[in-house]
């Protein structure tokens, strides 16, 4: 339901900027020849914390460090838990022109912003000014340089053939394995898992589990995930870079087919049917647990962050590996994480000033310590390369002052996995309603595995039916492609 009613709110909120919204009459901004520091400037930051009280702290230090550097620029720092949220309140104060100055945010979601007139600031030329920009002779702060970003996430703040977001940090997903349990059923884990693997072992552990044993083998957090990287693996069609949808296709009803057989056993669950693979998966309920590597630190019995009670814990062997694989020659898996835009406004010296505190969210300092905070990856070589953070890596496992928090096992191990495979990472086009085709893709999975738990009949009729009625409800076909 709060898929849908978010779909409603974006097509409404397209449908309103397209037709009738006019903002800021700034057709192209233009960066000040100098920044005027006899100025002050109150901006506002809007940021996510993924539920850990630690990424608010880190926030919020930034911001003291850099108003010490930079005193007549004051960052107001609103917090949110849900990204959606975020989302939801941006597209709500576009039309008021009430929008932040900064904010953390996905390229699905600036497609929708750019709708607006000039809602969002192309980067391009900020990163490249030789005073203000990444590196630039002005600023007051070690930055790093644009050849001290790591391209691959640059790469992926683009829409339309420009920058309107610079990369924060990068996650992925991750299996995570109870490898106890996976060698007491008589199996070895593999360096590069199959989804053939999985099922099988999920099946065999379903067959030996005692009476009256809670156990979900296999349970994937975000089905999006799941059903797009499926598609990318056996290079079936999802969308392309035009916006043309492309998911109702053989495959994704071959893949849905087999999911179901699954979820017919209840061999497989999902996060929307049977909530955080991590709660199942400490308590020794779940054997292969698919979650972010941002969310690493929720991840076994001696996790540092716990939804369940202490005598539910077990305390097992755990493994942290890529998500299953069709080909184990190609490895794919999807690229995510927070990235930050700067918003339109009226005065060009505050979007400036806007610009170089995020800028300063770039810098060692801030990547290197909100990064362990989960398993994340700073997204410049500098703090990548860092001794620092290299100590960090290497540093897996070590109880400090009697707290295992900051170099938690399966959290650095999840923030290795994804610097080893950065270059086997991809993102989906990003368009104006791809957002949405992310929704559909995720509804697909939930779907199928609820008809069969009901035990209805999964054949071609099934998914003709499915497929009209996801199109119809999250307006596929209404999605405009661009123009070659």
């Amino acid at each position: 339901m709060k898929k849908i009613l978010l779909f409603l709110l974006t097509i409404i909120t397209i449908i309103s900027l397209s037709a009738c919204h006019k903002t800021i009459d700034n057709s192209e901004f233009v960066i000040p020849g100098y920044f005027d520091e006899s100025r002050t400037y109150n901006i506002t930051f809007w940021a996510k914390n993924d539920s850990n009280i630690t990424q608010k702290e880190i926030y919020e230090k930034a911001i003291l460090d850099f108003e010490k550097i930079y005193p007549n620029i004051k960052v107001t720092l609103k917090s949110y838990t849900d990204y959606k949220a975020i989302y939801n309140d941006v597209i709500t104060n576009i039309s008021t022109n009430t929008t932040p100055n900064v904010c953390i945010s996905y390229p699905d979601h600036v497609a929708t912003y750019k709708q607006g007139n000039n809602v969002v600031i192309p980067l391009d030329k900020l990163m490249d000014n030789k005073k203000y920009g990444l590196g630039g002779t002005e600023i007051k702060f070690d930055s790093p340089k644009k050849d001290e970003m790591v391209q691959k996430f640059l790469d992926e703040c683009m829409l339309d053939g420009e920058h309107y977001l610079i990369p924060f940090m990068r996650s992925t997903e991750a299996c995570y394995i109870n490898k106890t349990y996976v060698e007491s059923l008589g199996y070895t884990v593999p360096d590069i898992l199959t989804w053939d693997y999985i099922f099988e072992v999920s099946e065999k552990a379903l067959k030996k589990k005692k009476e009256n044993q809670v156990l979900i083998p296999f349970i994937y957090k975000s089905t999006d995930n799941m059903m797009i990287q499926m598609l990318a693996q056996k290079a079936a069609g999802y969308s392309d870079e035009l916006g043309n949808i492309k998911i109702f296709n053989d495959t994704t009803k071959e893949l849905l087919t087999e999911i179901a057989k699954h979820g017919r056993t209840k061999a497989f669950s999902t996060f929307g049917i049977s909530s955080y693979p991590g709660n199942f998966f400490n308590a020794n309920q779940c054997i292969f647990a698919i979650d972010s590597t941002a969310g690493a630190t929720w991840m076994g019995g001696s996790a540092p962050h716990q939804d369940i009670p202490e005598e539910s814990r077990t305390e097992f062997e755990i493994l942290v590996k890529p998500i299953p694989q069709f080909d184990t020659e190609n490895p794919l898996m999807i690229s995510q994480g927070p990235s930050i835009c700067v918003f339109n406004k009226k005065d060009p010296q505050e979007v400036l000033a806007s610009w170089i505190f995020a800028e300063y969210l770039l810098t060692n300092d801030v990547q290197i310590a909100y990064s362990g905070t989960e398993g994340y990856s700073p997204v410049t070589l500098k703090a990548q390369n860092s001794n620092e953070f290299q100590d960090y890596l290497n540093r897996a496992g070590e109880i400090v002052d009697g707290d295992n928090k900051k170099y938690y096992k399966v959290k650095i191990d999840a923030t290795k996995l994804l610097l080893e495979n950065t270059n086997n990472t991809f993102i989906t086009p990003v368009f104006a309603g791809s957002a949405s085709l992310r929704n559909a893709a995720g509804e697909m999975i939930e779907r199928v595995v609820k008809s069969a738990r009901r035990g209805e009949t999964i054949d071609d009729e099934y998914f003709d039916k499915m497929f009209r009625e996801i199109n119809s409800l999250y307006r596929l076909d209404e999605i405009k492609p661009k123009s070659q």
